[in-house]
């Protein structure tokens, strides 16, 4: 536990004094197993469940699954949907027009027009 919090710590994902519901395990946990594939791409497989609104900024959203959107870490062709939709490549990065990315870049992973 306290490994991962430092990890999140040092790549920007939540401050150090942003502490997590004991129930986020298993919040967590029922959203991927209602949400089992990656919202952009379709992968099965690397899966992290994305706050919409940051954590460190709505910590009250954190287990509310209107806030939650499952993205992948990487896919089959090496993208990582996390990083790149989520964050817009970089953690400390917010994207307020996700579902309208998530929605552009699910077309072109269903027409095969992904460039990467």
């Amino acid at each position: 536990m306290i490994v991962n919090k430092i990890k999140d710590t040092l790549e920007k994902k939540a401050p150090l004094i942003a502490f997590r519901s004991i129930k986020w395990p298993n919040v967590r946990a029922a959203f991927l197993k209602e949400n089992p594939k990656c919202a952009c791409c379709g992968g099965e497989s690397n899966l992290n469940v994305h706050h919409v609104k940051p954590f460190h900024l709505f910590p009250e959203l954190e287990l509310e699954p209107t806030n939650l959107i499952t993205l992948c870490e990487k896919n089959s062709k090496g993208m990582n949907c996390h990083i790149l939709l989520g964050h817009l490549g970089n953690y400390k990065n917010i994207n307020p027009y996700i579902y309208q990315d998530i929605k552009i870049w699910s077309k072109r992973y269903k027409s095969k027009r992904c460039l990467l």
